[in-house]
């Protein structure tokens, strides 16, 4: 069994971020860059299963600048056999679109069994990578489950809904996106950083998987982009016996009821 975990370099969820007003892209150096946690546990998720079947492989997937190879290291470390990074100058800016094409061609390359992926990053936030990888490859996807069990050909877990809780499955391949319901990753031992340098880091380009972009052509468009403005100070309501009328005034003024 061949597993793939899609993976990301992010800025520090701790640190600034800043967006760049002439490109509308993040700023990757206003914090320290560190491998996205949802990633982490969904890296520890295809840990377990491979423990549980020594025969399979957990193979590394993420599309970023050279840097992202620190955290795929990090990965490694954890306890994955080996480890693809996308690099190429046409992705700096890549939308949802292009970046769901291109990991999914890197994916097809591969020839895998499951592919597990965090439901939502902690920097662009948009939440449907995995769903468009999955409709990329034709496969299954079972979103945002909290657990992940495999039964031969089939992989299965729990998703948490607003009625409780809903056991989902599906026959193998398939895509799965994780929720922080899932585990914590472990923490790499010294053995295991060790061990991580000198597993496989292969990289490929857009050539390389067939997949053609183009900076003056992009998939989307961005409008417009500016500095969130700083915040103001609010109204104060100093209580004289008429605070009640104060206040129904503001909001009657501001139009909130």
């Amino acid at each position: 069994m061949k597993i793939l975990v899609l993976v990301k370099e992010v800025p520090d969820t701790y640190g600034d971020r800043v967006l760049d007003p002439e490109t509308g892209l993040a700023d990757r150096g206003a914090s320290e860059r560190v491998l996205d946690e949802i990633g982490e546990r969904a890296i520890e998720a295809a840990v377990v299963l491979k423990e549980a079947d020594p025969d399979a492989e957990v193979v590394l997937l993420s599309m970023g600048p050279e840097s992202a190879q620190t955290g795929l290291r990090k990965g490694l470390a954890m306890g994955a056999d080996r480890a693809v990074h996308v690099l190429d100058d046409e992705l700096r800016g890549a939308d949802l679109t292009l970046t769901a094409q291109t990991l999914a061609a890197a994916i097809r390359a591969e020839g895998v069994d499951l592919v597990i992926a965090g439901g939502l990053s902690t920097d662009g936030v948009g939440g449907v990578i995995p769903a468009m990888v999955a409709e990329h490859l034709g496969v299954a996807h079972l979103t945002a489950l909290g657990s992940i069990e495999r039964d031969g050909g089939t992989i299965a877990g729990l998703r948490g809904t607003d009625r409780g809780t809903a056991r989902v499955s599906a026959a193998l391949p398939a895509v799965v996106s994780i929720s922080e319901g899932m585990p914590e990753a472990r923490f790499p031992n010294f053995k295991g950083i060790m061990a991580a340098k000198k597993k496989p880091l292969e990289t490929r380009t857009l050539a390389d998987l067939g997949v053609t972009a183009s900076l003056d052509t992009p998939r989307s468009i961005l409008v417009s982009v500016a500095t969130k403005p700083p915040r103001t100070a609010g109204t104060i309501i100093v209580d004289e016996g008429d605070a009640g009328e104060q206040l129904a005034a503001f909001l009657l003024a501001n139009k909130l009821v």
